[in-house]
């Protein structure tokens, strides 16, 4: 097994259409192209030799480093500091746009402050998961990397001189191996390009300049729309940058996370494939966002869920949970055995069974976003109300039966209160928009249905022996989905067995302040082992503390889960026992929460002071 860099130990940066990470050492190790749910031409993070990495580091020296982004942008700068020099790499991706495209860039920018390096640069792709050969061209100002699917262009600029002399490239059966000696004040650029139109050539710094500042601008022009002055605004802020990173410009939808095959334990054998879009993820972003005050992006967000709805419910089908950034639902889940997976944590997985799962619980995201967005100005059009109705129709139908939950448990369906709630939800915003818009729906039906959904759970969801909610019909055990109950207005968060709930929540799940989903040892899911606390699980626990009243516990709570984010503010899906991220990484789930944790918090911080 390779030595493989800690996951938290990169940094995220992309251009609305794809992304890559990048280690503190100067390493590319993920890069799908030509979008977040293409095969990898750098998948490091799975397999240091068979999936590829692109590395620029000091040569032959001891070094300390440090990575940051340029202020408020995604733009990453990694220091390396020695005793004879200290360079830079800054690395960032031109925005793409909304216009679908095969050309993406990668610009390294090699920067010497102090005295003089050599630094060593490595390029090692490894196309489609590494199931490609590829041969490299030489050309006089860079290289081709050619494989069967595509190919990768690696351009240099102009300087006084050549940035890579002739004398200091090798091919290595058909990677790049390269030498350069920089002092202070000299700058050169490595640009990586997929699908360029022609040769490799050498680029006027003007022109990198160029392109670094109108990113620059580009990402300090869109934060500025934010409207929150709050507190822990440098971690909200930093958390919609990472949410806009992840977000597939030419149709508004949002990925989970960048990556696949990442372990929620190391060695276990939960490593899923993120690189698509949940509706449930999408919901929680309108009211992110909206919160913010970003409301173009809200709008895009509002307008894909809209979709989804709008063909469902003209099919007479329910909601899938997941799509891929064009709105396909085709996310046939397979492994890649040949790589060895992150710290030897196989299998490796791309794609996603869950995606034909029935989970019910999306259908009260969708309208509790639809809601949400209405109150802030953002009405349904008449066809997609239409549709609306008809969803809800179905599920007027089929809400009273197992399902496979929030988790996306590959055990057998159960009847998950959680599942039971949000349909509570759906009814009932349902209900809400028909009433105040006058719009048609058999309303008499939906608040009956309503009714009895919560008749339903508090006769056969509430264990009276534990005084508590519990995650499934005849079950004792808790699951954190429960924390939802107050924010989405089922139960009052003053309410004594809500009260009584959350002490159980926070006997059997939680662990000096971090919080697991659920305990698997008695709530079985259907696969083996065990896995980290859940980073917005933790986030939701805040906000229940919060909203119980119990605000100094809250903001302890939230202050010491934001100790558990990496140098540069992202957080993944899980943390261990030892502290360090787990899953794929970053992960909106976790920034989202975090965004609607902290405007929930400082609201209430706010009120108790006046």
């Amino acid at each position: 097994m390779k030595e493989y860099p800690p996951v938290e130990d990169h940094g995220i940066i992309g251009n609305l259409q794809t992304a890559a990470l990048i280690s503190r050492d100067g390493t590319l190790d993920w890069f799908c192209a030509p979008r977040f749910d293409s095969p990898s031409i750098f998948a490091g993070l799975l397999d240091r030799q068979r999936g590829g990495f692109f590395r620029i580091t000091p040569d032959g020296v001891r070094y300390v480093s440090k990575q940051l982004y340029l202020p408020d942008t995604p733009m990453l700068i990694t220091r390396f500091i020695s005793a004879d020099g200290v360079g830079e790499i800054t690395d960032f991706m031109p925005v793409a746009g909304e216009q679908v495209t095969d050309r993406h860039r990668i610009v390294r920018i090699i920067k010497v402050v102090r005295g003089s390096m050599r630094f060593r640069a490595e390029c090692r792709p490894r196309f489609n998961y590494g199931r490609e050969t590829h041969e490299m061209e030489r050309h006089p100002d860079g290289s081709v990397f050619r494989a069967a699917s595509m190919s990768l262009t690696l351009h240099t600029t102009r300087a006084p001189g050549r940035l890579i002399p002739e004398e200091n490239i090798r091919n290595e059966n058909g990677d790049l191996i390269a030498f350069t000696d920089l002092h202070e004040g000299q700058t050169g650029a490595i640009v990586l390009e997929t699908a360029a139109p022609g040769g490799p050539q050498a680029f006027p710094f003007q022109e990198i300049q160029a392109m670094f500042e109108q990113t620059r601008d580009y990402w300090r022009r869109w934060l500025d729309r934010s409207h929150y002055t709050g507190r822990w605004r440098e971690m909200v802020e930093r958390s919609a940058i990472t949410l806009k990173l992840m977000t597939y410009a030419p149709t508004g939808a949002m990925i989970a996370a960048p990556t696949a095959g990442l372990p929620e334990k190391i060695g276990g054998t939960r490593n899923w494939d993120y690189r698509y879009t949940w509706v449930r993820d999408t919901s929680f972003s309108v009211h992110a966002l909206l919160g913010l005050g970003f409301t173009d992006e809200a709008h895009r967000y509002v307008d894909w869920i809209d979709e989804r709805v709008r063909r469902a419910g003209d099919n007479h089908v329910p909601l899938k949970i997941m799509y891929r950034v064009d709105g396909t639902s085709d996310l046939h889940e397979e492994t890649l055995d040949h790589l060895e997976g992150y710290r030897g944590s196989a299998p490796v997985r791309i794609g996603n069974g869950a995606a034909e799962q029935l989970q019910l619980d999306i259908h009260g995201d969708a309208l509790y976003a639809m809601y949400f967005a209405d109150r802030h100005g953002i009405r349904a059009p008449h066809q997609v109300w239409l549709s609306t109705v008809r969803l809800v129709d179905w599920l007027c139908r089929n809400w009273d039966q197992p399902d496979a939950g929030i988790w996306e448990s590959r055990h057998h369906p159960r009847d998950y209160t959680h599942s039971r709630v949000m349909s509570w939800v759906a009814f009932d915003r349902a209900v809400r928009l028909a009433e105040r818009h006058g719009r048609p729906g058999e309303i008499a039906r939906w608040v009956e249905q309503r009714n009895a959904v919560y008749n339903q759970i508090m006769e056969r969801g509430y264990h009276r022996e534990r005084r508590s909610f519990v995650q499934s019909y005849g079950g004792e055990v808790v699951d954190a989905a429960l924390l939802m109950m107050p924010m989405v207005g089922f139960v009052a968060p003053n309410d004594p067995i809500w009260q009584s709930t959350l002490r159980t929540i926070e006997d059997d799940l939680v662990s000096d302040s971090l919080v697991y989903r659920y305990d698997p040892t008695h709530a079985p899911d259907g696969l083996p082992g065990d896995e980290g606390t859940f980073n917005m699980c933790t986030f939701w626990y805040v906000e229940a503390l919060a909203e119980a009243g119990r605000l100094d516990d809250a903001r302890l709570t939230f202050e010491k889960m934001l100790t558990f984010s990496n140098h540069l503010g992202l957080f993944g899906e899980e943390i261990a026992p030892t502290g360090e991220q787990l899953g794929n990484f970053p992960q909106a789930f976790s920034h989202l929460a975090l965004i609607n944790t902290a405007l929930a918090l400082n609201r209430l911080l706010d009120e108790s002071r006046r």
